[in-house]
């Protein structure tokens, strides 16, 4: 019997499209079409999205009603600590499952019973630190001792210089339960199963988590190879 295809929202806060989305359609199935959305709500700054709740939850209904899609991702962990509450307002306004990229994150961690966890991002000390104060309300010890001036700086590390920079963060650091990389601007999808194998540690990052999470909540089970154990064991999703 064919498998349905699935029609998936990718809800940007900014673009539709970035440079790191090819990156991640390299390992979505091929029976799942995501269709690549920008709201638009930011300019110059990410902390244009603050205090858009509400217009956010509109207008993602909106464009899941009239696409008619099976399922909703929502993209960018700025989004959410600057909007509290995104992801429970969105999960009670759709009649589809939807995640968004901490959502999604913190369900891997927790699948790996990671307690203590070293976080990657493209950000500056600012927005770290409200990611950390999420997961921190969540119950993660976390770690955060590299920050960037702005996005452009993440966006020029090669494959292997994310590698190296993940090396030398967990030398600083210590031992942890994970590795986290929220900011897909920050690409360590090419280095993610290196990284588990050559440092010996569970690397969780944002985007294979979101594809895990919705597929699971779609009742499918794909393992995808090459792209670290999250998306290879494809546990069981707990929500």
């Amino acid at each position: 019997m064919a498998t349905v295809e699935l029609k998936i929202g990718f809800i940007s806060p900014g673009p539709a499209t970035w440079p790191h989305y090819s990156s991640f359609a390299e390992l979505v199935p091929a029976e799942v079409k995501f269709d690549f959305q920008g709201l638009g709500l930011y300019g110059q700054s990410l902390y244009e999205i603050t205090g858009k709740k509400a217009e956010i939850v509109s207008r993602i209904g909106e464009l899941a009603r009239a696409k008619d899609w099976h399922a909703v991702v929502v993209i960018g962990a700025p989004t959410e600590v600057m909007n509290p509450g995104l992801s429970d307002d969105l999960k009670s306004a759709l009649n589809v499952p939807v995640t968004t990229a901490l959502s999604a994150s913190v369900a891997a961690l927790r699948t790996y019973e990671a307690r203590r966890v070293l976080l990657l991002t493209p950000f500056e000390k600012r927005l770290n630190r409200m990611i950390v104060d999420h997961l921190t309300e969540a119950g993660f010890s976390v770690l955060a001792p590299h920050t960037f001036g702005e996005l452009a700086q993440a966006s020029r590390l090669t494959p292997d210089e994310v590698y190296e920079l993940t090396k030398l963060r967990l030398i600083e650091v210590g031992n942890v339960d994970a590795v986290y990389f929220q900011g897909a601007v920050l690409d360590p999808l090419k280095v993610l199963e290196k990284i588990e194998k050559k440092l010996n540690t569970t690397a969780i990052a944002s985007n294979p988590a979101m594809l895990w999470d919705i597929l699971s909540q779609l009742g499918r089970r794909h393992c995808i190879r090459g792209y670290g154990k999250l998306l290879d064991d494809w546990r069981e999703f707990r929500g």
